[in-house]
């Protein structure tokens, strides 16, 4: 006899960042997150937050795997999330009907969860706003989800064209949502003070004046490009 499918499989324990590593992230603009990691790292482009925010926003994920039109494992998420966690509700890029709304956030909220993050939909946008919770997702519908499970909860989950393990640290801000791996997030913070000290070189020569960077003319000048008449 085949044995029947577990609604759920739950991880509430798992390794986790320290305050410190995630506080290294706090204020970060993504871009910069993105830089440390060779220019990777962030969920695909569609991943946005449902309305701009006025500071980055950096958090542990809590990862679930709900399937398509289905949400019962974002619900055992919510139950096994600390504060400072971020949703990771993994939904396979399924758009045909949300899988949370504002009442499950707002439960977030009071839960001390920072966010959410999903490849799916959400709905009751307005709700959403006054929960005061950041959401990114892929877009709104009004449909709703079922209850029904299988799901998972504190496994990875790949979202975005990212695989995402619980206890990896997330940063989010308006271009979108950088995913750092709880095991390289050391050697992130350690690149992150060359990623600042060349953007902030970078800057001050554009603001007073450069037009084309060094690079390029190196390029230029190296006899390996072709010029056309």
């Amino acid at each position: 006899m085949i044995d029947e499918t577990p609604l759920l499989r739950i991880r509430s324990e798992f390794p986790r960042p320290t305050a410190r590593q995630v506080a290294a992230f706090s204020g970060l603009q993504t871009g910069f997150a993105a830089d440390a990691m060779n220019g990777r790292g962030a969920l695909d482009y569609r991943i946005k937050p449902l309305a701009p925010l006025q500071e980055p926003l950096a958090g542990i994920a809590m990862t679930c795997h709900c399937g398509p039109a289905d949400n019962l494992a974002l619900f055992g998420a919510l139950a096994s999330a600390k504060p400072g966690d971020i949703l990771v509700a993994a939904t396979d890029g399924f758009t045909g009907t949300a899988v949370t709304g504002d009442l499950l956030l707002g439960m977030a909220r009071n839960l001390g969860v920072l966010g959410l993050v999903t490849d799916g939909l959400a709905r009751d946008l307005s709700g959403i706003l006054a929960v005061g919770i950041p959401v990114f997702c892929a877009g709104l519908t009004p449909n709703s989800p079922a209850r029904n499970g299988p799901g998972s909860v504190g496994l990875p989950v790949v979202m975005g064209g990212v695989r995402i393990e619980p206890g990896d640290i997330i940063l989010a801000d308006n271009d979108g949502v950088v995913v750092i791996p709880r095991t390289e997030a050391e050697d992130v913070i350690v690149r992150l003070d060359a990623v600042r000290s060349a953007e902030a070189k970078l800057d001050a020569a554009v603001k007073g004046g450069l037009g084309v960077p060094d690079f390029i003319s190196t390029v230029l000048s190296s006899g390996k490009v072709s010029r056309l008449p």
